[in-house]
């Protein structure tokens, strides 16, 4: 079996297109949280804590010249990423939560008992019928 053979089987598998799509749906629920964040939640609080805007907070190593740019660590930029972090890890954390209870109810729903056989339910008859007098 050929190498493209086995890597058309492997593409086509179901678990594959399963996986692609929940990384596109990752990679845009990525950019609702970062919208979210930097546009919803960061505003006020940097309001809150006096007007400070997070993405321009910085430490300066090494000013600006004309030949360089300047050398900043840009701890605002990592502070908005670690409360990206948070909102997207509460999230699955709740939709895990949500799924797993979900499942739990299933569970604990009593299974119906099988449906008796032809030859039980013919077998009940004539146990019935020779027990009548």
């Amino acid at each position: 079996m050929g190498m493209l053979s086995e890597f058309r089987q492997f593409a086509i598998k179901g678990n594959m297109i399963d996986m692609a799509v929940g990384i596109v749906i990752g990679a845009a629920f990525g950019r609702i949280v970062s919208s979210l964040v930097n546009d919803i939640i960061m505003p006020p609080l940097g309001l809150a804590i006096g007007g400070v805007d997070f993405s321009e907070l910085a430490v300066v190593l090494k000013k600006a010249t004309d030949e360089a740019a300047a050398v900043t660590i840009n701890y605002g930029a990592f502070i908005q990423t670690i409360v990206d972090f948070l909102i997207v890890a509460l999230a699955i954390f709740v939709a895990i939560k949500v799924i797993t209870a979900m499942k739990r109810k299933e569970e604990e729903k009593p299974a119906q008992p099988p449906k008796p056989s032809e030859e039980v339910l013919l077998l009940r008859e004539i146990r019935d019928s020779l027990d009548k007098p």
